[in-house]
């Protein structure tokens, strides 16, 4: 397994829409695999595809304190979404800001398993936040985009200064 590189925001990649997954292959798998090893590392509880610039619907999800309970979802989609909460958002494209973004507390859910199995679910709280966070990215969306347009440019004028020291 291999820890990939995950874009940050402004990256202009993060804004490009996934494509659904056609197949549940080896490829894939290895790809699923990568993708938790990324998230480990981290460390984060979600990453979607599109953060590590393979524009595929796969998100990689794992809340559990032990960090032993990976959820995989492939070409997932919403069924039912109800009572918006307001909740502390990071990213881990986003590093280091945290900011309060709205979204509904429980979701009705559907999916592919990393077998190619579909499955429908519901989630709630931390993991229902957790997936429509991630389901963002898989159209081009981040939680700055949830922000006003003055609070959104002072973090692409933090990050590109960190991201220009790095380089």
């Amino acid at each position: 397994m291999a820890v990939l590189d995950i874009l940050e925001f402004p990256d202009p990649r993060l804004r490009k829409t996934a494509v659904a997954v056609k197949n549940v292959d080896g490829k894939l798998i290895e790809l699923i695999d990568n993708m938790l090893e990324t998230l480990y590392a981290a460390p984060g509880i979600g990453l979607a595809a599109s953060q590590v610039n393979i524009h595929r619907q796969v998100i990689v999800i794992d809340t559990s304190e032990e960090r032993d309970q990976p959820l995989v979802l492939i070409n997932p989609h919403i069924l039912a979404a109800e009572e918006e909460i307001e909740t502390s958002e990071g990213c881990l494209s986003v590093p280091g800001f945290y900011e309060l973004v709205h979204r509904a507390q429980k979701i009705q859910y559907t999916a592919i398993n990393r077998d190619g199995e579909p499955f429908s679910a519901a989630a709630e709280d931390l993991l229902a936040v957790c997936i429509q966070h991630e389901m963002d990215h898989l159209v081009g969306k981040l939680m700055v985009d949830y922000l006003s347009p003055v609070k959104r440019q002072l973090i692409r004028k933090k990050l590109l200064k960190q991201q220009k020291q790095k380089a």
